[in-house]
């Protein structure tokens, strides 16, 4: 799952467009922490797979630089044990119902109202 964020400013301030830049990256950092701390909480919950490999397996990246996250504004949190996406949507042909962990901890940490409160609290307003 990419998460991305977009913000215009209309201010002839470098030194200003920087330190919205900066507030916006760490707001995101703090962002996909939060999904990640919740996914795998979630994953536990949910039973899903007996090992707990998959929640151990979830990770997140913040860009710009990322191999998922390469853009500035973006983040990304995913799991990397191979089967994480079928424990969240489900395999029709197994009989095996979904089981979401990411979709949660996405609606309860990402919304515009929490990640504009976060891009505030790291400007200091």
């Amino acid at each position: 799952m990419k998460i991305t964020t977009d913000w215009k400013l209309d201010i002839k301030s470098r030194e200003v467009e920087d330190k919205v830049k900066k507030a916006n990256q760490l707001a995101m950092r703090d962002t996909v922490v939060d999904i990640v701390n919740d996914a795998v909480k979630n994953a536990k919950a949910v039973g899903f797979w007996l090992t707990g490999n998959n929640a151990r397996s979830i990770m997140y990246e913040v860009g710009p630089g990322g191999e998922v996250a390469k853009n500035e504004g973006e983040g990304a949190v995913y799991s990397t044990s191979g089967y994480g996406g079928y424990g969240e949507t489900g395999l029709v042909s197994k009989n095996y119902p979904p089981r979401p962990y990411m979709k949660p901890a996405l609606d309860k940490n990402f919304t515009k109202e929490k990640f504009a409160e976060k891009v505030k609290g790291h400007l200091g307003a």
